[in-house]
């Protein structure tokens, strides 16, 4: 009885030895991308859990479309898993997702007297996505508005090559985001293009101020 009783203990730990790799590779990741069978993006609601990188003011690379009636906040948060890649080489890894979140902004409220303050009404969704075998360029752009799913931005848009031709790491602003630029810059990973263009503004800045 005593052996019958410790061969049944071992097989019973033998189980559960084999099935817990079993249940851990099956376990879905809360910060991997999630598509939807047509091809679109599910919003990751927990994105407000993730590592925020910075917040802009009524930016815009086009100035024809600065002319708002109401001023705005972009708030950008990443996967916390991207971001300590990011840390440790100054790149972003597959599966990378920045969120894009605009709010309204507001100057009159509470016992505010000065200055912009964000409210709750939410004007924009968008996401950045480095998806390496799934967009031949990598990166891709879901726009989403209200909607829990968002729709894959085509090739042709301009944000495509303004990210392209402006960006200072690897398609994404990390110029506007300012814990990531120093990493970047010691790492070496800044875009050539990028580089050559802050030095072409430098020198324009320094002629301008020598001209006054």
């Amino acid at each position: 009885m005593i052996r019958f009783s410790f061969c049944l203990l071992l097989c019973l730990a033998a189980l559960v030895m084999q099935g817990a790799p079993r249940a851990a590779a099956g376990a879905k990741d809360p910060n991997a991308p999630q598509y939807t069978a047509e091809g679109g993006l599910v919003f990751p609601e927990n994105y407000r859990e993730w590592i925020y990188l910075t917040t802009g003011m009524d930016m815009d690379y086009n100035p024809e479309l600065m002319n708002m009636d109401h001023s705005m906040f972009d708030n950008i948060f990443v996967n916390p898993e991207a971001y300590k890649a990011f840390v440790a080489t100054g790149t972003w890894p597959d599966k990378t997702i920045l969120v894009l979140e605009g709010r309204v902004a507001a100057n009159k409220g509470s016992i505010n007297q000065k200055g912009h303050y964000q409210t709750t009404d939410i004007m924009a969704r968008s996401i950045h996505i480095k998806d390496e075998s799934r967009f031949p360029g990598k990166w891709a752009f879901f726009g989403f508005g209200d909607a829990k799913t968002g729709k894959l931005f085509q090739k042709e848009a301009v944000c495509y090559s303004c990210h392209e031709q402006h960006a200072a790491v690897d398609t994404t602003f990390v110029q506007f985001y300012p814990t990531l630029l120093g990493i970047a810059t010691k790492k070496g990973t800044l875009s050539p293009a990028y580089v050559k263009e802050e030095a072409a503004n430098a020198k324009r800045s320094g002629s301008t101020k020598s001209d006054k």
